[in-house]
C-alpha cells in the first residue's frame, strides 16, 4: 500500500505546475459540487416529505369536497328535476370516483387506514343509493326515491363525520411529523453548513501543502542564487526530484553552478600553465644569458675579432697560403655563429655546419687526430632545435672521450627517424662512462667545469635543460656505453611536430 501511495506521489510529482494547479482547482469544485448536490438533494426530499405530510389532509378534505358536491347537484335535481342538475350530479360522481380508488382498500391494524377504508365502503354505497335515488326520480317513483333519498342523506351525514374524524386525526399526526421534519431541515442545514466549512478547511490545507512543496524548491533556489552571485559556488540546492518545472529549474541551477566551477577551475589551470611557460621562459632565458656572458668573458670586441680574424684570412690567400686561409675562414664563422644564435632557435643543418667547422679547427690544431663521419637524412635538416646543442656534445666527445686514447679517435654523426621522433646521435669511440657517471649527469648531479680553455662554457646540464624547455618534455636525451674503452653515444630526441606530420600525411 505505501509503495502504491509512493508511486502516486512521485507521479504526481512528475507533472508540470500548470497540470498541479488545475487538478487542485478541479479537486476542489469537485469536491464542493458533490457536497452542494448530496445537500441539494437531500433538502428536496425533506421538503417533499413536507409535502407530503399534508397531503392526506388535502385528499381528505377535496374527497369532502366532491362529495358534497353530489350531494347538491342530487338534491337540485330532485328539486327541478332539470338536465343541468343531472349533468352537475354525473359529473360530480366523476370527480369523485379517483379519490375512491387512491383510498386503502386492505386489511389493516392502523386505525387511520381501518377507517380510510370504511369511508371508502360507504362512500361506494352512497353513491350506489344517489344513483338509485336519481332513477327513482327519472320513473316518476316518487316513494322510492324518497326512501332512498333519506337513506342517502344519512349515509352522508355519517361519511361526512367520519372524514371529519379521520382529517382532524391526520392533521394532528401530521402536524407532529412537520415539527419532527422542520427539526431535521434545520439540523441539515447544520451539518451541509459544517462540512462545507470541513471542506473548505480542507482544501485550503491541500492548496497550502501544495503551493507550499512548489514555492519552498523555489525559495531555496533565490537563497543559492544570491549566494552565487555573492562568489560562493560551493552551494548545491536539494534536487526535489520531480519532473516538473521547478524540479527541471533545480537541476539545471545545480549543473549551471558546476559547469562554473568547472570553467574557474579550467581558467586557473590555464593561468597555471601560462605562468609555468613563462617560468621556463624565463629559466631559458637565464640558461641563455649565462651562456652569453661566458662568451663574452673574452675581452676583445666581436667586430674587432671578425675583422681581424677576416684580415687573416686575406693575407694567408695573398701569401698563397690556402691551408691557412680555410682554417681563418672557419675560425671566423665559429665565433660569429655563436654570437648569433646565442639567443635564437637553428636548424639541424645550421647546428652540422657550426660541428663542421668545429671538427676542422680541431684537427688544424692537432694534427688530425679526429676522424669524423656523418650518416644525415636529409628530409630532416630543416627542423628547427635550440641552437648550440650539437656542438657542446661533440666538444665533450673529444675533451673525455678521444683526447687521451691510444687509438685513432671516432665521431660519428647520426640524422634518422625513429617513430615519432628525429634522432640525433653523436657517438665515439673513446674511453666510454660508467652507469653512475651517466645517471649524475642525466639527473643534473653533477658540476660542469666551464673554465677549461678549450670549452665554450655550455655542458651537457644546459643543453638537457634547454632542451625541455623547448619541446616541453622530460628525457629527450639518453646516454648509452658499455663500458671502459668501448666509446659513448649520446642520442637526442627532437619530437616531430604536428606540421610535419600534417606535411607528411598529405605528401606535401
Amino acid at each position: 500500500m505505501r509503495q502504491r501511495i509512493n508511486k502516486i506521489r512521485h507521479a504526481f510529482g512528475d507533472l508540470s505546475i500548470q497540470i498541479k494547479l488545475i487538478m487542485a482547482f478541479l479537486l476542489t469544485a469537485v469536491i464542493l459540487f458533490t457536497v452542494n448536490i448530496i445537500m441539494f438533494v437531500t433538502m428536496n426530499s425533506m421538503i417533499g416529505q413536507i409535502d407530503r405530510v399534508y397531503q392526506s389532509n388535502v385528499t381528505l378534505n377535496a374527497l369532502t369536497e366532491a362529495l358534497n358536491n353530489v350531494q347538491d347537484s342530487m338534491t337540485e335535481y330532485l328539486n327541478t328535476k332539470s338536465s343541468d342538475a343531472i349533468d352537475a350530479y354525473y359529473r360530480s360522481e366523476q370527480e369523485l370516483q379517483p379519490y375512491l380508488e387512491n383510498m386503502n382498500d386492505e386489511v389493516t391494524d392502523n386505525e387511520a387506514l381501518l377507517m380510510e377504508k370504511n369511508i371508502k365502503r360507504m362512500t361506494e354505497k352512497y353513491l350506489t343509493i344517489t344513483g338509485e335515488t336519481v332513477q327513482a326520480k327519472r320513473g316518476r317513483n316518487i316513494e322510492k326515491y324518497r326512501e332512498c333519498y333519506e337513506e342517502a342523506t344519512e349515509l352522508f351525514s355519517h361519511i361526512n363525520m367520519m372524514t371529519y374524524s379521520l382529517n382532524n386525526n391526520q392533521f394532528r399526526d401530521n402536524s407532529e411529523n412537520y415539527e419532527t421534519l422542520a427539526l431535521t431541515l434545520r439540523y441539515l442545514e447544520t451539518v451541509s453548513m459544517t462540512v462545507l466549512v470541513i471542506i473548505s478547511l480542507i482544501n485550503t490545507g491541500l492548496i497550502y501543502l501544495l503551493t507550499k512543496r512548489m514555492t519552498d524548491p523555489l525559495k531555496n533556489l533565490s537563497k543559492a542564487a544570491n549566494e552565487v552571485s555573492n562568489g560562493n559556488l560551493e552551494v548545491m540546492i536539494v534536487e526535489t526530484g520531480s519532473l516538473d518545472e521547478v524540479g527541471i529549474l533545480s537541476k539545471a541551477f545545480n549543473k549551471m553552478v558546476q559547469n562554473i566551477k568547472a570553467y574557474i577551475e579550467r581558467i586557473k589551470e590555464n593561468i597555471e600553465k601560462e605562468n609555468a611557460m613563462k617560468e621556463r621562459e624565463l629559466i631559458m632565458e637565464g640558461h641563455l644569458k649565462d651562456a652569453q656572458l661566458k662568451y663574452l668573458q673574452a675581452q676583445i670586441n666581436p667586430h674587432f675579432l671578425f675583422n681581424t680574424l677576416n684580415a687573416g684570412a686575406q693575407l694567408a690567400m695573398m701569401e698563397g697560403a690556402d691551408k691557412t686561409c680555410l682554417f681563418v675562414e672557419n675560425m671566423a664563422e665559429f665565433f660569429r655563429y655563436n654570437l648569433k644564435k646565442i639567443s635564437q632557435d637553428a636548424t639541424i643543418e645550421e647546428e652540422i655546419n657550426l660541428v663542421d667547422s668545429y671538427v676542422y679547427i680541431l684537427n688544424v690544431r692537432f694534427v688530425g687526430e679526429i676522424r669524423f663521419q656523418k650518416r644525415i637524412e636529409d628530409e630532416w635538416l630543416s627542423l628547427r632545435i635550440p641552437s648550440m646543442i650539437l656542438q657542446p656534445i661533440v666538444e665533450n666527445s673529444v675533451n673525455y672521450g678521444i683526447r687521451n686514447i691510444s687509438w685513432e679517435g671516432l665521431i660519428e654523426l647520426s640524422v634518422y627517424r625513429n617513430g615519432k621522433y628525429v634522432c640525433i646521435s653523436i657517438k665515439d669511440n673513446g674511453i666510454g662512462m660508467t652507469r653512475e657517471r651517466i645517471d649524475q649527469i642525466l639527473n643534473g648531479n653533477i658540476e660542469e667545469d666551464s673554465s677549461e680553455k678549450n670549452s665554450n662554457g655550455i655542458g651537457l646540464g644546459n643543453v638537457i635543460s634547454r632542451l625541455k624547455l623547448y619541446f616541453d618534455e622530460d628525457d629527450l636525451i639518453t646516454i648509452n656505453s658499455e663500458g671502459e674503452n668501448k666509446g659513448t653515444e649520446v642520442i637526442i630526441y627532437i619530437p616531430i611536430r604536428d606540421e610535419v606530420q600534417d606535411r607528411e600525411k598529405y605528401h606535401v
